[in-house]
Formats: C-alpha cells, sequence, structure tokens
C-alpha cells in the first residue's frame, strides 16, 4: 500500500470508530511498534494516531493508556486518549489495533536540560508517583538486571554485541570494541560496590516505565504533555534515577549535576512518602541501570529512521560518557541528597 493508501485507511478508521472526519493526514517516521500519524480534523482538531504492529502486546497497550487517562485525571500534562465508538482506547478494525490521542503542544527536545526545566520535570514525576502509588500493580514488570543481573551474563552479552556489530559492518566497530572492554572492565570493577550501597528493599508501585527526554512534550522549561506510558510496575527511585541522569544532560553539561539535585529535591517536594533511603540511592541505580544496558551499541536490528538510528547512536555514546562522570561524582551527590533532604520522612 502506499502513503496515499495508508492515509486513507487512517481517515477511514477516524471516521468509522471516533466519528471525525480527517482534512490532512501526515506520517511521522518514529516508533518502533506503531505506525504514527498527525491527523488535522475538519473541525480543526489535531490529534495522533497510532496503529500498532501485528507482534505489539495488545494487553499491555490497553493498560498503558488506562494508567495515561487515570493521570490526566488527576490532572497531570498528559494527552486525552480517545475512545472508540465501543468505548475501548484501543480500537480493532481495519485488521489493526488503533490509539487516537490529542496533539499536545510542545515538543521533544533534542538538547540538555538547564535548571528551571529539570525542577518542573521533577515537580512532575513526584506528582505522577504519588497519583499511581494508588493504581493497581499492572502485570508488566520492569526488569531489575541492574540490582540482580550477574556481570558475567552482562559481560557475555557485550560480546555479542560485538559480533553483532561486526556482521552488520558498523561503520566504526574499532571505537566500538573499547567502549565495550571499558564497559566490562566498569561493570567487574565497580557493581559490588555499587550494590553494597542500596537499601535491602526498595518501595515499588506502578509507574511511567519510560518517563525519558523524548515522552516529554515542552514548550520553554515547563512540561506540557508526557506521552507514552509504557505502564509498569517498578521501583520509583529507577524512574527517578534515569530522568534525573539523563545522559544528553550528564554528557553535554557543565550543569548536569545541578540540574540532577535540583530535579531530585523538586521530585520529593511532590512525593515526600517515598524513603529517604530510595531517594538517595537513585543515583547509584541510575548509574547500574546505565552500566547494565547495551541499548543503542548496535541500531540496525531496529529499523529505524535514519534520523531515529543517528540519535540512538550518539545516545549510546552519551551514556558512556554519562557512566565515567557519574562514577566520579555518585559519592558526592549522595552526599549532597542526604543533607538536603535529611529532615524529611
Amino acid at each position: 500500500m502506499d502513503d496515499a493508501g495508508w492515509d486513507e485507511l487512517a481517515a477511514d478508521v477516524l471516521a468509522e470508530q471516533y466519528g471525525v472526519t480527517a482534512e490532512a493526514v501526515e506520517r511521522v517516521p518514529m516508533g518502533t511498534d506503531t505506525i504514527n500519524r498527525r491527523v488535522l480534523t475538519t473541525d480543526g482538531r489535531r490529534l495522533f494516531v497510532k496503529e500498532y504492529e501485528p507482534t505489539a502486546d495488545l494487553d499491555a497497550a490497553r493498560s498503558a493508556w488506562d494508567m495515561s487517562e487515570f493521570c490526566r485525571a488527576a490532572d497531570l500534562p498528559v494527552p486525552r486518549v480517545w475512545p472508540d465508538r465501543h468505548g475501548n482506547l484501543v480500537a480493532l478494525t481495519e485488521g489493526s489495533a488503533w490509539a487516537v490521542v490529542d496533539e499536545h503542544p510542545g515538543r521533544v527536545t533534542t538538547s540538555a536540560m538547564g535548571v528551571a526545566r529539570a525542577e518542573h520535570i521533577g515537580m512532575v514525576l513526584g506528582r505522577m508517583h504519588r497519583v499511581l502509588a494508588a493504581y493497581p500493580l499492572p502485570r508488566l514488570r520492569q526488569h531489575t538486571r541492574w540490582r540482580t543481573g550477574s556481570v558475567e551474563d552482562a559481560m557475555v552479552e557485550a560480546g555479542a554485541v560485538l559480533a553483532a556489530a561486526k556482521r552488520q559492518q558498523h561503520p566504526d566497530v574499532v571505537l566500538l570494541s573499547h567502549e565495550l572492554n571499558q564497559r566490562c572492565d566498569d561493570l567487574r570493577a565497580h557493581v559490588g560496590g555499587l550494590r553494597a550501597g542500596l537499601p535491602e528493599e526498595f518501595v515499588e508501585q506502578a509507574v511511567h516505565a519510560d518517563f525519558t527526554r523524548t515522552n516529554m512534550l515542552v514548550l520553554a522549561d515547563v512540561v506540557t504533555g508526557v506521552i507514552d506510558f509504557r505502564g509498569a510496575r517498578a521501583i520509583p527511585a529507577w524512574e527517578l534515577g534515569r530522568a534525573a541522569f539523563d545522559p544528553r544532560t550528564v554528557a553535554t553539561s557543565d550543569q548536569w549535576a545541578d540540574c540532577a539535585l535540583v530535579m531530585i529535591q523538586a521530585y520529593r517536594s511532590e512525593n515526600p512518602t517515598l524513603p529517604l533511603a530510595d531517594v538517595v540511592a537513585c543515583v547509584r541505580v541510575a548509574l547500574l541501570y546505565m552500566l547494565f544496558s547495551f541499548f543503542g551499541a548496535v541500531t540496525s536490528e531496529y529499523g529505524l529512521p535514519a534520523e531515529a538510528e543517528a540519535d540512538l547512536q550518539r545516545h549510546w555514546h552519551e551514556r558512556q560518557t554519562s557512566i565515567r562522570r557519574l562514577l566520579d561524582r555518585f559519592e558526592d551527590l549522595e552526599d549532597v541528597l542526604r543533607s538536603s533532604t535529611g529532615g524529611r520522612p
């Protein structure tokens, strides 16, 4: 089917399942398990339409959209999900599954955070975790390789990544080999000590599970939309650390430590019941998560558009830099967090 046929298909789905008429349909070259389109309707609405690939987990998609609506009902900046004519958040029609969402103002930023944006992100995430503490635990569970995975298995994975890169004729396999060797050295040298400083128990609850730069719409320094919920049960400290130590910011900004501390303190102001030990541990958790992740080292298997593939490759290199910077500073950052939030529960 050509582009015009795909556009016509989306227009038919909108008319039959949602009662709206499309005036213009534009394909959006992004997404790994969805085909995405922006739509302008004849009555001036701007919608974002997702068509799921046949391999997508639709139960997980329904759960994620339900969580999204739960957060929107609590006045978080989350776009409205449209129910179809049967009241379903995921429509099954024309041989595919579909979801339709209001398009929110703002854009996904490609730059590092500044302190003001970091503070607002922390407020939004803290409020979201406070709201989701009352949400039923999802079936999907976020992995905790950073906490329980073996160093030996991670080193085997590093070898498999390098072998895949050679098969796929990676454009700079020599650099990648050096980076993977460095990763293995760091895994051997640091994982035991980092894990020894973690709390014995963490709070676990429902979370967004992919609260990253690419899933936030921002206008100036304000988060105007949180999108693409993955919707899993996980440790809030993991999601907080992942957001606070965004590799784009850590690797490219001299303000990265200030941004992280301001975000964590703002989070704490909105979600004061998360134990202090969990809050402080988010630094180690972020570092361990990076050490055990090889996402982006090779990219050809994802079938991404060129721009998205280049961004993912950049993410891999930025994470390598972030690991080095966090290894140098994580104890100092923990000390600051203990002293600055020590009077809280």
